[in-house]
């Protein structure tokens, strides 16, 4: 069987069954599956892992790309196939959050006076994507991942090191910031 068909049949399993079915033939090694997994998601996620990236695209291409192969490398630790998304988002997060603690990621602090950077994607309202990168780094990655990595207050404090009480300030604080910036 050519690649192309491999990928094709790949692709119809994954249109039909959702992602358990490439997960699981993933999982048995078959790497066109994974590549149709990459496909599917890799486009939803790169928003997320932007914003918390402060706007760098070569950074959250490479938290994105570190994410998959880690995904590869533990697919058999994921328990339910079908739940393949929250289980990537949660890898990638993860790895975008202990990279900051170990010092790697440095952020501008004064954010909010530099021109946020544009999407690498056609974004539907480009001052909202501009001010949320724009927002001073605790604050963002606060309203990044309870809005778009769907975290809780407890989870998020947990990732970041800071009181779940801190979290909720820094979403209020956001918000604040991105109504002031976008009125």
């Amino acid at each position: 069987m050519n690649d192309a068909h491999a990928q094709s049949l790949s692709d119809a399993a994954a249109d039909r069954d959702g992602d358990g079915a490439c997960v699981a033939a993933a999982r048995r090694g078959d790497r066109a599956a994974f590549e149709g997994l990459y496909r599917r998601h890799a486009g939803w996620l790169l928003p997320v892992l932007w914003r918390l990236a402060g706007g760098d695209r070569a950074r959250a291409e490479d938290w994105l790309q570190e994410a998959f192969v880690l995904a590869w490398q533990k697919l058999d630790q994921l328990r339910d196939d079908d739940a393949f998304p929250a289980w990537l988002k949660r890898l990638a997060v993860n790895l975008a959050l202990a990279e900051q603690r170990r010092g790697r990621l440095v952020l501008a602090e004064g954010t909010i006076d530099r021109a946020a950077p544009e999407p690498p994607w056609p974004a539907a309202d480009l001052d909202l994507e501009r001010a949320i990168v724009g927002l001073p780094e605790r604050a963002r990655q606060v309203l990044v991942l309870f809005h778009l990595a769907g975290l809780g207050h407890a989870e998020i404090g947990q990732a970041m090191g800071i009181d779940p009480g801190t979290s909720k300030a820094q979403l209020h604080r956001a918000r604040s910031l991105l109504k002031e910036r976008l009125a």
